[in-house]
């Protein structure tokens, strides 16, 4: 048994049962990558997809289907691609005695492979899943994933080094980007002067504690924007489209974390999401009141949108470095906890805080 081969989990067996990515396994033990011997089998594809994502031991052995010869044995060897992790290994990578066994869920060995470049070429041909040398959208739409493999792919960051990966790969591609400094520099003037005009009908009495009630209310309206539709994962529908929609809105942040131009919201795209808002500031409340929450509302995502770009980008002082640590466990760990960013306050009141930073907990 090749020492150097990665160990893998059950759950993400799992997920290779496409024509695209089918694995199996023997003895519950070695993980074969099967996806190339589909079209040459001689009872063809279908009978292995039977089996994909599971252990093949027995039916290979089944002298009433047919019982595989020595050759047959010789050729998988071929395909082996990791070790199937026993109940102990498997509880060490998912609940971690140290930060460096964490890293492993990701595909990452360290830490310090987070400034690694992935090698496009061996990426794709080892998961199948996207050639980041070529545009992504397109890829994602277009091809034959299922959910599940998706999921479990997108959230396995990869690292393009300098630049952008190529997301549409023609006009559209300059509106996929922003540098973090157009939002302050977009929003900061709207928001003193919906300050200003919120002043000409309150007080400052009034004023202030409105405008902190605004950056309050976005505390959770981030929280449940993060997890109710940025991850809206599992109740995703397993649809190409669906699947391309996700990718636009947020996959493709989890896929490319370190991607310096697609960290914060295009301003078309804040407005879009912002105006529904606007509106039921102003049906639930007087136009004065109405605009002072709603301009502390939009100061509120200002600073969580540059909070988020330096945690990914900057060297940050000691009182923020446990904000940094937390949110990329977010993205290494575990991403069905830890939803806040620029506070954990509602992970902590709905129990999807990301507890214990040395393993991965379970949502209380």
């Amino acid at each position: 048994m090749a020492p150097s081969l990665p160990l893998m989990t059950a759950t993400e067996l799992a997920v290779h049962t496409s024509a695209r990515s089918a694995y199996i396994s023997l003895n519950n033990r070695k993980i074969y990558d099967v996806t190339s011997f589909l079209d040459q089998h001689p009872g063809g594809s279908e009978l292995i997809l039977q089996y994909a994502g599971k252990d093949a031991t027995d039916i290979m052995a089944d002298l009433v289907s047919h019982e595989h010869s020595e050759s047959a044995y010789e050729m998988l060897d071929e395909m082996l691609v990791a070790i199937l992790a026993t109940p102990e290994e498997e509880a060490k990578l998912l609940d971690g005695v140290s930060d460096k066994d964490a890293y492993l869920l990701t595909g990452i060995s360290t830490e310090e492979d987070l400034s690694i470049t992935t090698d496009f070429e061996v990426d794709y041909k080892k998961n199948k899943f996207l050639d980041l040398s070529k545009p992504l959208f397109l890829q994602v739409l277009f091809a034959d994933f299922d959910k599940a493999f998706y999921l479990e792919q997108v959230h396995r960051p990869r690292h393009y080094g300098n630049g952008s990966a190529p997301l549409f790969g023609n006009f559209m591609e300059p509106l996929s980007k922003t540098p973090w400094y157009v939002v302050p520099i977009v929003w900061l003037p709207c928001v003193a002067y919906g300050t200003y005009v919120a002043s000409k009908g309150l007080s400052m009495w009034a004023l202030v504690p409105l405008w902190c009630l605004g950056i309050f209310i976005w505390t959770f309206v981030e929280y449940m924007m993060h997890r109710m539709l940025f991850h809206i994962d599992d109740r995703l529908p397993d649809h190409s489209i669906a699947l391309a929609l996700h990718f636009l809105l947020h996959g493709v942040h989890h896929y490319l974390p370190m991607d310096k131009l697609r960290l914060v919201m295009p301003p078309s795209l804040f407005v879009i999401l912002a105006f529904p808002f606007y509106r039921l500031a102003h049906a639930l409340f007087p136009y004065y009141i109405a605009l002072a929450i709603f301009c502390g509302g939009i100061f509120g995502y200002i600073c969580y949108d540059c909070t988020h770009y330096f945690l990914h980008h900057a060297s940050l002082p000691s009182y923020l470095k446990s904000v940094k640590t937390y949110h990329m466990e977010h993205h290494y760990k575990n991403y069905e906890l830890g939803f806040g960013v620029t506070s954990k306050f509602w992970d902590v009141v709905f129990g999807t805080e990301l507890v214990d930073t040395s393993g991965r907990p379970k949502v209380a």
